[in-house]
């Protein structure tokens, strides 16, 4: 058996999220998994490293899978973008060592969630940003995304499995390694860029909306650790859209070179 990572980027819009799903509808893992068995002839396995959501977008999904097949890594990223809707694109296609896999291998996760600030959304820009004109205390904001960083419990930021007994169960410690908002260099943007080992569900999307009630006054920056110690849902903001998220790169450990 062969190996292969590949690199990809989509937008998620017209996707019900990463995941193959029981029902009919159209998901980035299922396009990509048809278009390798239509290849290979064989009943190819794809890993992800995350499963985005309806509607999140990417930049460095990556995924993995084996196959016996004789194509080389170019050879599997040319057939793959012919036949892929272009909403889907193999940004790179590497054969790697047996050991790697997309999601155990992977040493972290950056996303990115844009909220425009100006009047009146671009049309090209509408797909993928939140529309937020209205008045934020930026400052207060970006005092509170710097609160995230460190291993924290995220109880308070991640949605429900749907079970109390898994909800006890599980571990909602994770580790943040970078969080920052800026403006974007055109000023029309407010970008919160987040970087971590790995993330719950729904999690950034509720740092954003969290932020955002700090922008608006309603929470201090200081709330943040009060809300770790609560583990409680409803006291954190709200979740905001998934078109404005992002994933924008994942890390690996080198060793899985060829």
């Amino acid at each position: 058996m062969r190996h292969f990572k590949l690199t990809i980027a989509y937008d998620g819009a017209d996707f019900h999220g990463w995941q193959i799903q029981a029902s009919d509808k159209p998901t980035i893992q299922g396009e990509i998994v048809s278009v390798l068995r239509r290849v290979t002839q064989e009943n190819v396995l794809l890993h992800g490293t995350g499963r985005t959501d309806a509607g999140v977008h990417a930049l460095g999904q990556v995924a993995s899978f084996r196959t016996q097949s004789a194509l080389s890594a170019g050879e599997f990223q040319r057939a793959l973008n012919a036949l892929l809707p272009p909403t889907i694109r193999i940004v790179a296609s590497e054969e790697v060592g047996p050991d790697f896999h997309a999601r155990w291998s992977a040493l972290g996760k950056t996303y990115r969630y844009r909220l425009y600030r100006g009047k009146v959304v671009p049309p090209p820009l509408w797909r993928y940003v939140l529309h937020y004109p209205f008045p934020l205390d930026e400052e207060a904001m970006r005092t509170a995304a710097s609160r995230y960083v460190g291993p924290h419990d995220f109880a308070a930021f991640a949605a429900s499995t749907g079970s109390e007994d898994d909800d006890k169960e599980r571990s909602t410690v994770r580790e943040i390694y970078a969080s920052e908002l800026a403006r974007s260099e055109d000023g029309e943007e407010l970008v919160f860029t987040v970087r971590g080992r790995s993330f719950l569900r729904y999690m950034v999307r509720k740092m954003v909306g969290t932020l955002l009630e700090v922008g608006r006054g309603k929470l201090a920056p200081d709330d943040i650790l009060r809300l770790y110690e609560q583990r409680d849902r409803s006291k954190s903001g709200p979740t905001v859209p998934p078109h404005g998220l992002c994933m924008v790169e994942v890390f690996h450990d080198e060793a899985w070179r060829l």
